[in-house]
C-alpha cells in the first residue's frame, strides 16, 4: 500500500493494494487524474482497481462537490445475495437452467405494486425491472464451499447445505438517463446543496433504490423457477454517491465507483463464473483510511475488446465456455459476451481477497462455488429478433 501526498492540486491517495496485485497503468493514470479534479480531498483505490470510461473502477473518492461522471451511467449498480429454502443438491440444474431463460423476458408479476410497495414512483424504464442487462452482469445459483468464521456465520443465518443467489445487476437505462441530464453541457461538478446538486441527488437516490428493488425482483423470479422461497442477506450498492457532513460541517460527496461500502454489515466479494465467490466482514480498524468502502470483485484484467483476440468461441469452444471448473453451468447465448466475460478476463480474486485481508480490511467468513451461472439465454440480435416474432403473433390474434 502506499499514499501519495497533495501534489500539484492533486488529493493523496491511498492504495490498498499489494506489490503482488497487478494493477495497469492506466488505472493508474485515471486515479491521478481523478485525484486532481475541483474538491476532491481523499481518495482510496481498492486491490480491483482497473480503467473505467469516466475514471478508474475500484475506487472511493471524497470530495466538496458531486461529480455524477465519477458514479457513471449505472447508478445503483450492486451486489444482492440471497438464501434459498432448498438443499443446494436437491437442485436439478438442467433443468434449472432452462426455466431461467425467463430472465430474458419481461417480468410477468405486478410491477406497478412492486414500486409501490418500495416506495417508488413510475419512470419510462420499468419494463426493464426483473432483467439482469449486459457486461459484467449475472445471476448465480451458488452453495457455500467452506466457513472460515463460523461464529459470524452462524449469526447471519448462513446454512451450510442451503443454495444461495447471487445477483449483479444495476439500474438499466435508467441510470444512463440520469447520467446524460447531468452531462448535457460536458462534464460538471455540482455542489451538494445546490438546485443542481439537490435535483441529481433526487434522480441518483430514485435510482440507487430501483437497481435494489431490480436485484430483489431478478432473485424472486430465480427462487419461483427453483420451486422455492428465498431470503435476504445483504444488498449493497457499488456505483453511487452519499453526501454526508465533513469535519467542519460543511457537506461532502463520497463517491463509490466500483466499491462497496464497509459499514453495512457483511459483503459479497466475487470473482468470475469460473472462481469462488467471497463473502467478507468489514474491519473497522481501516475504515476511514479506506473511506469505508471494499473492493467490490475481482476487477477485470483485460479490457472486453482485447477478449476477442484471447478466447476462441468457435462451436468446438462453446462447451468448454459453458462449464465450469467446479461442474457448474454458464448459460449465455452470446458468443461474444462469453469471450468478453471469461474467467481469464479477471483479476485473480484470492489476491485480492488476500489484499482487503493483509491490509486489516475485513476477514472472510465463508466462500462459494458457482453451480449456475445465468448471464444471458441469446444474443441481443436473436432476442430481438424473438420480440418482433411474439409481437407478429400477438398482432395476428
Amino acid at each position: 500500500m502506499g499514499t501519495s501526498p497533495k501534489a500539484d492540486g492533486r488529493a493523496p491517495i491511498r492504495v490498498f493494494a499489494s506489490s503482488k496485485s497487478w494493477i495497469e497503468g492506466n488505472a493508474t493514470f485515471q486515479l491521478e487524474h481523478v485525484a486532481g479534479l475541483p474538491g476532491v480531498q481523499a481518495v482510496a483505490a481498492m486491490p480491483d482497481l482497473h480503467p473505467g470510461k469516466f475514471g478508474p473502477v475500484g475506487c472511493v473518492i471524497l470530495a466538496d462537490r458531486i461529480h455524477p461522471q465519477l458514479v457513471g451511467s449505472d447508478i445503483g449498480c450492486g451486489m444482492g445475495l440471497f438464501e434459498l429454502d432448498i438443499a443446494a443438491r436437491k437442485l436439478r440444474l438442467d433443468q434449472l437452467a432452462d426455466r431461467l431463460h425467463v430472465l430474458d423476458q419481461p417480468c410477468d408479476g405486478d410491477v406497478t405494486r412492486a414500486l409501490a410497495d418500495a416506495g417508488l414512483g413510475a419512470t419510462a424504464f420499468d419494463a426493464a425491472l426483473g432483467s439482469i442487462g449486459g457486461g459484467n452482469h449475472f445471476c448465480e445459483i451458488q452453495a457455500v464451499d467452506k466457513i472460515l468464521a463460523p461464529d459470524t456465520a452462524a449469526q447471519a443465518g448462513l446454512d451450510r447445505d442451503h443454495a444461495y443467489i447471487l445477483v449483479h445487476s444495476g439500474s438499466r437505462g435508467f441510470g444512463f438517463s440520469i447520467l446524460e441530464t447531468a452531462l448535457r453541457n460536458g462534464q460538471t461538478a455540482l455542489h451538494p446543496t445546490s438546485d443542481e446538486g439537490n435535483a441529481y441527488m433526487s434522480a441518483h437516490d430514485h435510482a440507487v433504490q430501483w437497481a435494489k428493488l431490480n436485484r430483489r425482483i431478478i432473485a424472486e423470479r430465480t427462487a419461483v423457477a427453483a420451486r422455492t422461497d428465498l431470503r435476504l442477506l445483504n444488498d449493497l450498492a457499488h456505483n453511487m454517491v452519499e453526501r454526508q457532513a465533513g469535519a467542519t460541517g460543511d457537506v461532502m460527496a463520497l463517491h463509490r465507483k466500483g466499491a462497496a461500502a464497509s459499514d453495512r454489515g457483511l459483503v459479497p466479494v466475487p470473482g468470475s463464473r469460473g472462481t469462488l465467490s467471497y463473502l467478507v466482514e468489514p474491519l473497522c480498524e481501516m475504515r476511514a483510511e479506506a473511506l469505508a468502502s471494499l473492493a467490490h470483485g475481482a476487477g477485470r484484467k483485460y479490457d472486453r475488446a482485447s477478449m476477442h483476440g484471447r478466447v476462441r468461441v468457435k462451436r468446438s469452444d462453446v462447451a468448454r465456455l459453458e462449464r465450469n471448473p467446479y461442474g457448474g453451468i454458464v448459460v449465455c447465448g452470446d458468443r461474444g459476451l462469453l469471450a468478453e466475460e471469461a474467467p481469464e478476463a479477471y483479476k485473480n480474486i484470492d489476491r485480492v481477497i488476500a489484499d482487503l485481508v493483509e491490509f486489516g480490511l475485513a476477514r472472510v467468513v465463508a466462500t462459494f462455488r458457482p453451480l449456475l451461472t445465468f448471464k444471458r439465454a441469446q444474443s441481443d440480435a436473436a432476442l430481438r429478433e424473438s420480440n418482433r416474432s411474439k409481437s407478429w403473433k400477438e398482432d395476428r390474434r
